[in-house]
């Protein structure tokens, strides 16, 4: 975990220190003979520091001790009054930015990023968690002054939107990602995606995509120095990056095989192992009846490393006396982000929904919700925006671009799994993407909220809607919610076209509840428009409601307290 070292220097300072450090139980208050002491002993011991000093104090100090930007802390700064938290150093590669923004929450401040990418709305390309090579600063400068750059990749893979002078160039024999320099218009900047060992100059940044899987096998007691020798000499002389490797690959018997682990871990990637009934079922060019005699699987390493997806072997098996390996490119795998908006207003939005539609480079959504969030999206994100009643045409379009290789961001409204876009997306999607579900804020929860505590205790999801479900389904259903004596929360309750089915629902509920049952209705919890009605079974209109509603009907136990709807927990502690 990341250690933050904060240090402070005035009472005030240290009193938002300590705000800090009662929030994260992995930040604490650096102290030394001087603030100056302090100040290079958190610079020495933390990941990160936040100063609570003048910016000019901080710079004076620790200029000295500058490095490297990929290894160096980084650095905020809050001024007295807690204003303002400022990403002084490490930015990206260090966090600063984040942190900046993280401290700001927690302060109340503003936090003040001057990354010129950051402030572009741009995706930096030392952000997008791969590793990257070359003219970095040369390329990312082009891209904010708005310069013609090539884009080359040897695949499709989930990057985040680029601007329009990034110009895409598909590889092939005349343009591969993996012919460098050779391919380029003479004074041109370039960006390749390759996981192939290319020539550098300083108009050219190289992103090194997860493709490569290293499958290793071993003899009891390999030296760590034998794999990693072996796994050097066979990456370079198949011209292939290290840089590119997604993970180790092995027998379960070798999990704990100390010489790979080290492997693995200097290289900083996972080892992930298979039993050695799934390595024998793997086809592969080179299998050994000494390896299964010993093993269990008549290979290892080729097999290992063909495993988890769509795979090319590039480098068959080659051995020293102790260690063996090989190497597959792994087909690149797309990206899904099922976002859940929430119900509506900005500051119900979570921060990992907006990372993920600022990640994505494709955004699918329901055109009234995309609207809510084309603000939040990067310049040259393409969005794919149609109207009600197209939930399943959507979802086929949200999946069959993250299986192109996109990163791909599908939105609904609320929470995306409740009565939203996760179901219907999650049906067609396979193993070739991954998937990621961002929780959001659900029409439920919003509207409990306004009418007070409704949810207190058990409580049930229901919708109204027959266009996928069976009213008789729905009835039962809405019948067990009331013998059950929950809370019943009405989704989907009233339409044009369905006008009577609230009706039969309350029906349904009345017979088991008294009519004086409190009744709430929220019409656009959160949004313009927003609108909060209390009732009775016996009082409620249905005219009053509609698609933009949810309506909660009480329990038995649920009353009105001061104007609220309240369910008590009806838990009482005795000894």
């Amino acid at each position: 975990m990341t250690q933050i070292g904060l240090v402070a220097a005035t009472a005030a300072g240290r009193r938002h220190a300590r705000t800090v450090a009662d929030v994260w139980p992995h930040a604490r208050l650096v102290e030394a003979d001087s603030t100056a002491d302090a100040l290079r002993t958190a610079w020495a011991d933390c990941d990160a520091v936040v100063a609570f000093l003048a910016t000019g104090a901080v710079v004076r100090i620790l200029a000295p001790l500058l490095r490297d930007k990929h290894t160096d802390p980084a650095v905020v700064v809050v001024d007295e009054a807690a204003r303002h938290a400022v990403a002084l150093l490490g930015g990206h590669a260090g966090g600063a930015n984040e942190l900046a923004a993280t401290v700001g929450a927690l302060l109340d401040a503003t936090p003040v990023v001057t990354t010129a990418t950051d402030a572009a709305g741009l995706p930096g390309l030392d952000t997008l968690g791969w590793p990257v090579e070359g003219a970095v600063a040369a390329v990312s400068r082009a891209i904010l002054d708005g310069e013609p750059v090539r884009l080359v990749a040897d695949a499709t893979w989930p990057l985040p939107a680029l601007p329009e002078n990034v110009h895409p160039v598909p590889a092939g024999p005349e343009t591969p990602a993996g012919s460098g320099v050779a391919g380029r218009a003479e004074g041109g900047y370039q960006l390749l995606v390759t996981d192939r060992l290319v020539p550098l100059d300083d108009r050219t940044a190289v992103l090194r995509p997860p493709s490569l899987v290293a499958g290793i096998g071993a003899s009891r007691g390999v030296p760590a120095a034998e794999v990693r020798g072996l796994l050097d000499r066979v990456l370079a002389a198949a011209n292939l990056s290290p840089a590119s490797l997604r993970h180790l690959a092995s027998a379960d018997v070798k999990a704990d095989e100390a010489g790979i682990v080290a492997t693995a871990d200097a290289l900083g990637v996972p080892l992930v192992t298979y039993p050695a009934a799934e390595l024998a079922a793997v086809d592969v060019p080179h299998p050994s009846e000494v390896v299964r005699a010993a093993v269990g699987t008549p290979s290892v390493a080729e097999a290992a490393a063909l495993l988890g997806g769509a795979a090319e072997l590039l480098v068959p098996k080659t051995a020293t006396a102790m260690a063996t390996v090989a190497v597959a490119r792994h087909a690149p795998r797309g990206r899904l982000a099922v976002v859940g908006l929430g119900p509506g207003a900005a500051d119900l939005r979570t921060p990992r929904a907006v990372a993920e539609l600022r990640r994505a480079s494709v955004v699918v959504g329901l055109d009234q919700y995309v609207d809510q969030v084309r603000d939040l999206l990067r310049p040259g994100t393409r969005v794919l925006a149609s109207g009600l009643g197209a939930e399943e045409a959507r979802a086929r379009a949200a999946v069959a671009e993250a299986t192109a290789g996109h990163a791909v961001a599908l939105v609904g409204s609320g929470d995306a799994g409740v009565y939203a876009m996760a179901s219907p997306a999650l049906e067609y999607a396979d193993d070739r993407i991954d998937v990621v579900g961002v929780p959001g804020v659900t029409a439920a929860l919003a509207a409990g909220a306004l009418l007070g505590a409704p949810l207190g205790h058990d409580h049930a999801y229901l919708s109204l809607s027959d266009l996928h479900t069976p009213w008789e389904v729905i009835a039962r259903r809405v019948a067990a919610a009331a013998e059950g004596d929950f809370v019943a929360l009405l989704y989907n309750p009233r339409s044009r076209a369905r006008d009577w089915q609230l009706g039969a629902a309350m029906a349904i509920l009345a017979a088991h509840r008294p009519p004086d049952t409190p009744v709430g209705v929220v019409r656009n919890a959160s949004r313009a428009g927003e609108q909060v009605h209390l009732a009775t079974l016996a009082t409620l209109d249905p005219a009053v409601v509609d698609m933009y509603s949810v309506v909660v009907v009480g329990s038995s136990r649920t009353r009105i307290v001061g104007g609220r709807m309240v369910t008590p927990r009806g838990y009482r502690w005795r000894p």
